[in-house]
């Protein structure tokens, strides 16, 4: 079963100026984009399994040290 293409969606921390990251499920991949280069811009295109296991070691903090500035 091929599960629906969605729409892309923006992350809901990003700041008024755009800087945030936009998902979306299409052809059975997930696709990533940076909201400032929608059009001309790199799409990244990455497996659902590969995501589920970002998502999960995001919730358990493995990344949180990348962000500090």
């Amino acid at each position: 079963m091929t599960m629906m293409d969605t729409p892309w969606v923006k992350a809901t921390a990003s700041d008024a100026n755009g800087n945030c990251v936009e998902m979306r499920r299409h052809r059975g991949a997930i696709e990533i984009r940076d909201t400032k280069d929608r059009g001309e811009g790199p799409t990244l295109t990455l497996a659902p399994r590969a995501i589920a296991s970002w998502l999960e070691g995001a919730r358990r903090g493995e990344f949180t040290h990348l962000a500090n500035r």
